[in-house]
């Protein structure tokens, strides 16, 4: 996917996010592990957002492998460290198709 796409997707999820009640805190956030789409907020909870957009929602959502959760665990434990943060968290998926948007919350393999 060009970073065209990826930016389109990622803005969608954040208007999606925002309409939800969400406070958007931080986009792409890196560190040496990887990558992390979009940090946000709701009720006192930090969400770590992991955008993919697709064609359909099944090719979307195959983009999430184990290696991938893998480093996105590492990446939010450097942002959390990095910001002092202790309290609860969890990583969502968001998946952007043509037709919907559909967020996973606390995804795991």
């Amino acid at each position: 996917m060009s970073r065209a796409k990826g930016n389109l997707a990622e803005d969608k999820a954040c208007d999606f996010l925002y309409e939800n009640g969400f406070s958007i805190l931080e986009r792409n956030f890196y560190s040496r592990f990887g990558e992390i789409d979009v940090i946000a907020t709701k009720d006192d909870v930090l969400h770590f957002v992991e955008v993919k957009s697709g064609e359909d929602y099944e090719k979307a959502i195959q983009n999430i492998t184990r290696s991938k959760l893998s480093k996105l665990l590492k990446t939010c434990d450097v942002y959390m460290k990095k910001n002092s943060y202790d309290g609860d968290y969890m990583l969502d998926a968001l998946v952007v198709t043509p037709e919907s948007i559909e967020l996973l919350e606390n995804i795991t393999i």
